[in-house]
């Protein structure tokens, strides 16, 4: 990697003589992603970087197909970028198929050191850090905020992708939680947006009064869908990502998306400056986002705990 001057106000980061090509990859649409992109295109600029000049963001977006996935990723190594950042689960396990070379910068990613993905989080010793997103135990917490917000004895059914790395192990931690009441929960595979009617068309047969939605590339392209049929079938839902809960859904709970954005930047912003990404500890998050929408709450006939209102971050009206 050739090095020029320093960028202007990025506390001594050497910039390339060419600008550095950043691999952006999303198991989601670029439509979906806008404001993903310029947070962590923002924070790059705050750090003393120009695009175009230092940096060129190479996106790549597979529209909810997890398929296309591994070929993005071929794609993105192929044209020899200096560092990939993935987004979610799914697309770590891309890039980390496609290179043990590049430096990998991870957005949403689930326990790194309980899935192998790195050594330990103070020391990953290879070519991926960044920031996990603690998605599995996630679960149980938003499983817990959808609880509160239901009477007592409702079957709770968990929307999950089988195709989604961390999707099997956040189901069994649920089901652990619960204990007892393990077969309280129903677990319905979505793999494809054709699923997700036919899903929906069961939850009446199962019995069903709530939905735990876990986080998915395919369902977030989908996600006014999801609150569409969630208000029809007066199904109150639980999600991560709150962009779910815009969209329609009842509720989420997620670390802030703009804090895990930011940080990514800054992850990218040391490693394109020398940095070695096996020297790098992994970070969990510090700030977490609850948002209810009141709006659905209204829809399902659902009077909200003011307990669950006094916890909520925001509050869609």
């Amino acid at each position: 990697m050739v090095l020029a001057t320093p960028v202007s106000g990025a506390l001594g980061q050497p910039a390339a003589a060419r600008p550095f090509q950043i691999g952006w990859l999303s198991g989601t649409s670029s439509e979906s992603y806008v404001e993903p992109v310029n947070l962590f295109r923002d924070a790059l600029v705050e750090l003393g970087w120009t695009e175009g000049r230092h940096f060129v963001l190479q996106q790549r977006y597979a529209d909810g197909q997890l398929e296309r996935l591994a070929q993005l990723a071929t794609d993105l190594v192929d044209r020899n970028v200096d560092l990939i950042v993935a987004t979610t689960p799914s697309t770590l396990v891309a890039a980390r198929r496609a290179t043990s070379r590049i430096p990998i910068v991870m957005v949403y990613g689930p326990d790194p050191a309980e899935a192998g993905v790195v050594a330990s989080l103070a020391r990953p010793g290879g070519n991926v850090t960044g920031l996990t997103s603690l998605s599995v135990d996630l679960s149980v917490k938003q499983l817990e905020l959808l609880r509160a917000m239901l009477t007592g004895g409702t079957r709770i059914a968990v929307l999950w992708n089988p195709s989604n790395p961390w999707h099997p192990a956040a189901l069994e931690r649920i089901r652990r939680a619960e204990g007892s009441a393990a077969d309280s929960i129903t677990g319905m595979p979505v793999r494809a947006a054709e699923d997700i009617d036919k899903v929906f068309a069961s939850l009446a047969q199962e019995r069903v009064g709530a939905l735990l939605c876990l986080s998915d590339p395919m369902t977030f392209s989908h996600r006014a869908r999801l609150g569409e049929l969630a208000i029809r079938h007066r199904l109150p839902t639980m999600h991560g990502v709150p962009a779910y809960a815009d969209a329609g859904g009842l509720a989420a709970y997620w670390p802030n998306p703009t804090a895990m954005y930011r940080r990514a930047a800054t992850f990218s912003h040391r490693i394109l400056g020398g940095a070695r990404p096996a020297d790098l500890p992994v970070e969990q998050p510090t700030r977490f986002e609850f948002v209810v929408n009141l709006k659905t709450a209204k829809a399902l006939g659902l009077s909200m705990p003011r307990s669950i209102l006094a916890r909520a971050d925001r509050v869609i009206e």
